[in-house]
């Protein structure tokens, strides 16, 4: 597929998540002149529609939608690509809770039929994988295709949380400068093994500068919540529900092995599976022209555009 390098304006629209909270969905590929935020997204096909497919990324836990804004403006020629803050992260509201996996799929479920999205492929990295395919499960009216990039289904773990925990309470906080977040997670964390600059850029997308220095946008004690169904729970049952086209991807570095992820695939009614060489659990950003080359493919071939699509 040719690069494209026209000119993007990134465009916000409100979603109105479970509980009421405020939620934030972005568009990176929005046409130029379109103004930063609007009331309601163009809808369907038509005069000031948009009809091309429509996508929704979700990021993962310690993500935000805009790592997702290079997959969104390689995709955006084609498909109508916007990514959600989930609650607790980015742009988003930061509730004391809930933040189980009802409450991340209810708004995802806000998400699609707000921004007139449906029938939507969801795209979802780690813990947003887990919301793409409960939605599909549990509302497949809503949903064309899944893509689940280096999630496990298999529940993780007691001693998987305490690690984790310990990892969290280990970073050097606050970082003086957003330089010295980058070096930390990329090179310095013992996490990073092997370093990884890709890694450093990654969470220094995710810190905000404070006055004592730059810290997390997220609260730790937020995360630990929404981990706390990987840990307890198996999500087999739900993965066999998904009727519709699934991808599973995984990265060979990744924290999704092979026989895992190939025994998902058998579960899943259609399931598909790619595996991206020199790639880690970062996978759409250790390695993002393969990551896209699969997904672009998947959607081609599952996926049924308009006849007024913009061809690639």
């Amino acid at each position: 597929m040719k690069q494209h390098v026209d000119q993007h304006t990134t465009r916000r629209y409100g979603v109105t998540g479970e509980g009421g909270i405020r939620l934030a969905a972005w568009d990176y590929a929005a046409a130029a002149g379109i103004a930063d935020a609007a009331a309601e997204p163009p809808r369907g096909s038509g005069p000031g529609g948009d009809d091309r497919p429509g996508v929704l990324l979700l990021h993962g836990l310690l993500g935000r939608a805009s790592h997702w804004a290079a997959t969104a403006r390689r995709l955006a020629p084609r498909y109508r690509a916007l990514a959600l803050d989930q609650r607790g992260h980015g742009r988003s509201e930061r509730p004391e809770g809930p933040y189980s996996t009802e409450a991340y799929l209810s708004d995802a479920v806000a998400a699609v039929e707000q921004l007139g999205l449906a029938p939507v492929t969801v795209i979802g990295h780690s813990m947003g994988a887990l919301t793409a395919w409960q939605l599909a499960a549990h509302r497949p009216d809503l949903v064309a295709a899944v893509v689940i990039c280096d999630m496990r289904a298999a529940a993780l773990g007691e001693a998987g949380q305490r690690e984790w925990e310990d990892w969290t309470r280990s970073w050097p906080l606050p970082f003086a400068t957003l330089g010295d977040a980058r070096r930390w997670f990329g090179e310095q964390d013992p996490w990073a093994d092997p370093p990884n600059p890709v890694r450093g850029d990654f969470f220094a997308e995710v810190m905000s500068e404070g006055d004592d220095g730059w810290r997390p946008q997220y609260a730790p004690r937020h995360l630990l919540r929404s981990r706390d169904p990987w840990i307890r729970d198996a999500h087999w049952d739900e993965l066999a529900g998904v009727g519709c086209p699934t991808l599973v991807v995984r990265g060979l570095g990744g924290e999704l092995g092979r026989a895992e992820a190939q025994e998902m695939v058998r579960v899943l009614p259609r399931g598909h599976y790619a595996e991206i060489p020199d790639a880690g659990h970062l996978v759409p950003w250790d390695q993002p022209d393969a990551w896209c080359d699969t997904v672009e493919r998947f959607l081609r071939e599952v996926v049924r555009e308009p006849q007024s699509a913009t061809p690639a």
